[in-house]
């Protein structure tokens, strides 16, 4: 997992305000808004190896 300078009080308002945008975008556009996001956060993070460290580890566990 990431480190990460946020509490868990944090992320979970950050889990809710992304899972709310999800369902106000609907499920034709989820695909979208998810990479129009990661596009904004890497834009603002600004560091490429975490970038691709991030994706690495979020493609982890997933079902095939």
């Amino acid at each position: 997992m990431l480190e990460s300078s946020l509490d868990d009080a944090a992320l979970e308002r950050i889990y809710d305000a992304l899972a709310e945008a999800l369902d106000r975008s609907g499920r034709e556009h989820e695909a979208v808004f998810l990479a129009k996001l990661a596009l904004t956060l890497a834009a603002r993070l600004g560091n490429e190896a975490e970038i691709l460290d991030a994706i690495a580890i979020a493609e982890r566990d997933l079902d095939p």
